[in-house]
């Protein structure tokens, strides 16, 4: 057994790395500690003791080498000690992830840098100081014989990370572990922005979920790379944009042409970062975006595809912006907010995924947005989770 996965009462359950693996994933609801310092009010204080035991019971998971899910400001990520071969694997095994999709390793001090990377230049440093503790992985030169080679499916640099979550960090920081963390889903599936998210996907396959209430940006982290002569490449976008990369490093940010690779399309290299191959973020039903054209072009064209949609027996659904939202008549409508700010649109984006599945929904729509900063990331995700299929108007 890896993991000590005592449940809410204190007691011993078995490993999810047992054979038996009937039960159902213990969840602690550690939401009293989010936003809040140990002088919580004293209304609280027991809230937070019983709270501040859950992560201790998680932490003790993850250095026995079990794989516990926590929140994040991005998306919910499912840890494992990134140095355990035999808890990574266990990684790959509930999320049934590819081997070859390397993993982000977590961490809670710039101090840990030292015993995982051979080197950080002065662009990298630059990064860190604007977006760290933030949404923002850097692919870094990995130092040979401290991960488990699962980890970076091969290659020679680690993409790390320091979360912007006290929960987060607070694990991270009691387990002793560079913590691996993928999102905490079921491969190819829209990624989990809260705990309920992460039940309905691995509840029996972890040791462990902390719920930490709806996470934050909604969107993974944004992945960058520095080049040799200081440039930015991004591996995959996100919550920190192109612009706010270029202000911080003063460099030239430039974006890796494998982002929007179409899944059926060969790839000869390994993938350099998670997001890059494969079809991700993906609903149950046929998503396609629509793209170009006026917003009346576009409801219009939308409208005659729900309609014969209907006609031939299909659940509709549709994923909107605000401004246009009234225009559309489906048997699941989720609005992403608002064209003039787009960090709802991040922040809805999966859970409306995840909506249309529970609606039963089988064909989707969804209008597009521009791409200039956020929205750059939120194309990228409708894309993987339409499996690159767009309408142009």
């Amino acid at each position: 057994m890896k993991g000590l996965n005592q449940g809410q009462d204190g007691g011993s359950a078995p490993s999810a790395h047992d054979a038996n693996k009937s039960h159902a994933t213990p969840v602690w609801d550690v939401t009293v500690l989010r936003g809040r310092s140990i002088a919580a009010a004293e209304a609280e204080r027991e809230a937070v003791s019983r709270a501040e035991q859950s992560i201790g019971r998680a932490a003790a998971i993850l250095r026995d080498g079990g794989t516990v899910a926590f929140p994040t400001e991005t998306v919910y990520g499912l840890g494992a000690d990134a140095r355990n071969t035999e808890a990574v694997e266990a990684i790959f095994k509930a999320k049934g992830r590819p081997s070859d999709n390397p993993l982000i390793v977590h961490i809670a001090d710039t101090s840990q840098l030292d015993g995982l990377v051979t080197e950080v230049s002065d662009t990298a440093r630059r990064l860190m100081a604007a977006f760290w503790p933030g949404p923002l992985t850097l692919v870094l030169p990995l130092r040979p014989g401290v991960l488990s080679p699962r980890v970076t499916a091969g290659l020679t640099t680690v993409g790390i990370r320091m979360p912007d979550h006290p929960i987060a960090l607070k694990l991270i920081g009691e387990s002793g572990c560079p913590v691996a963390a993928p999102s905490a889903n079921r491969s190819g599936r829209p990624s989990p922005t809260l705990a309920g998210h992460v039940e309905e996907d691995l509840s029996g396959l972890v040791d462990g979920i902390l719920d930490g209430g709806p996470t934050g940006v909604g969107l993974e982290s944004t992945v960058v790379q520095v080049q040799e002569d200081g440039s930015v490449t991004v591996l995959r976008p996100g919550g920190i944009t192109s612009e706010q990369l270029a202000a911080a490093s003063g460099t030239a940010v430039t974006t890796d042409p494998g982002i929007e690779r179409s899944p059926d399309e060969e790839e000869i290299v390994a993938p350099k970062s998670p997001g890059m191959k494969y079809t991700h973020y993906a609903p149950k039903g046929a998503l396609t975006i629509v793209q170009g054209g006026t917003p009346e072009q576009v409801s219009g064209w939308i409208d005659e595809q729900l309609k014969a949609a209907a006609a031939r027996g299909e659940r509709t659904g549709v994923m909107a912006f605000e401004e246009h939202i009234g225009r559309y008549a489906a048997d699941c409508v989720q609005s992403l907010g608002s064209l003039a700010g787009l960090e709802a649109a991040a922040h809805r984006l999966y859970a409306a995924l995840r909506r249309m599945d529970e609606e039963g929904v089988t064909f989707i729509l969804s209008e597009a947005c521009p791409e200039e900063g956020l929205g750059a990331a939120i194309m990228n995700r409708l894309r993987k989770a339409a499996g690159q299929r767009v309408v142009r108007l």
